[in-house]
């Protein structure tokens, strides 16, 4: 047996921690729904979540520490499912807003930069675009 498959990948103990980070989002105001459940597992698969990490997860989600990345765009690419999985119920709450601060700064946002991020994804989410926000998105060639 390998270093590796004793403790398991970097890449895939920060996917676990996000995981677990995901999971605490979904279960913050109360039972995890079945449109939440569905994302929760979308986002195992995605992440190579085994079944078996899946229920202990779910057990118990605080026991997998954040693991932060350098990569900015893998840092917004986390807090993107985030906001995926707290608008599933179409809102978010002062508790998951303050959760999803939290785990922002987690992952190495400062605390203004995190407030504008979030901030400007609420208005993503919930369809508060500005016209010029739609018009830019509509034009922006990838």
């Amino acid at each position: 047996m390998s270093f590796s498959d004793l403790f398991g990948s970097g890449e895939h103990l920060r996917n676990l921690s996000h995981f677990a980070a995901i999971v605490n989002l979904a279960a913050i105001d109360g039972d995890i729904n079945t449109e939440e459940e569905e994302l929760l597992r979308r986002f195992a698969r995605k992440l190579d979540i085994t079944e078996s990490e899946y229920q202990k997860v779910l057990e118990n989600p605080r026991a997998y520490p954040l693991t932060p990345s350098h990569d900015t765009e893998r840092r917004l690419e986390r807090l993107h499912d985030l906001f995926r999985i707290i608008f599933a119920d179409h809102l978010i709450d002062d508790e998951e807003a303050e959760l999803i601060k939290r785990y922002a700064i987690g992952l190495g946002f400062s605390s203004q930069a995190s407030e504008t991020i979030i901030k400007r994804s609420i208005q993503i989410f919930s369809g508060q675009l500005s016209f010029d926000d739609y018009q830019y998105l509509l034009d922006k060639q990838d």
